[in-house]
């Protein structure tokens, strides 16, 4: 199910966290209040690790993570570099990749299948991503942003991307990734998705702002709860006639 939080009275939850089907990386710092809803949500079945990369708290925009592999920039230290191995499960691979474009959690989106990555990526970095993560990778813009990493939310079983992005696009980056996705927003409106929410394939945090509806759509587009779109039609209609009663 899809559950709100906020990391030192900031609703980018994207920023400081990361949600893979393997683990969960939440930046150091945090209130314990943010940490008990992580790990309330997911410590029976993955672990949630609590890290730095390089020196900074805005962990979710640094790496770039699936269940195979995660890989951070080369600004990242060795300690960092240590404590993720021993944190993380055996069968995650952790590499250091030297790419111009650093914060690479906003220039890649990825589940553990396919990529979508900015189209001025290093081929090198194209390629490590590739072999570390074991996917697919397509060089894709979101509603003509090359920011695909904070425009858009992907787990294996659907997305959510750019509320401007046009049908035409859905329709060509779902048939890509081979999920469904809706276009919306996050956080009372905001179109940084990225930036705003973390999912996995049984879980999504997103900032406290978040409206119902917004919710609601998620959890309907990553299949939380199992949604069915005809239960948001309904729970939308109700809430429309009771505000017009």
């Amino acid at each position: 199910m899809a559950v709100r939080v906020e990391f030192e009275n900031n609703n980018e939850i994207g920023v400081f966290a990361k949600l893979t089907n393997a683990y969960a990386l939440v930046a150091i710092g945090g209130s314990e209040n943010f940490y008990s809803v992580f790990e309330a949500e997911l410590a029976d079945t993955i672990p949630v690790i609590h890290t730095s990369i390089a020196g900074c708290r805005i962990i979710g925009r640094m790496c770039v993570a699936n269940k195979n592999g995660i890989l951070v920039p080369n600004t990242t230290t060795d300690e960092e570099l240590q404590h993720l191995r021993n944190s993380l499960p055996d069968s995650v691979k952790v590499q250091r990749v030297e790419e111009r474009l650093s914060a690479l959690g906003n220039v890649i989106v990825c589940n553990d299948y396919v990529a979508l990555v900015h189209p001025d990526l290093d081929k090198e970095t194209e390629e490590i991503l590739s072999d570390v993560l074991q996917v697919e990778v397509f060089r894709q813009t979101v509603a003509s942003n090359v920011l695909v990493g904070s425009y858009c939310a992907l787990s294996n079983r659907g997305g959510l991307v750019h509320p401007r992005t046009s049908i035409q696009d859905q329709d060509e980056l779902s048939s890509l990734l081979q999920v469904p996705l809706v276009a919306g927003t996050i956080n009372r409106g905001s179109e940084v998705i990225g930036g705003g929410m973390v999912v996995n394939d049984w879980s999504a945090f997103c900032g406290l702002t978040t409206t119902s509806t917004e919710i609601s759509v998620v959890e309907s587009v990553f299949k939380l709860n199992d949604a069915t779109p005809a239960a948001i039609t309904n729970e939308m209609r109700a809430s429309l006639i009771e505000s017009l009663s």
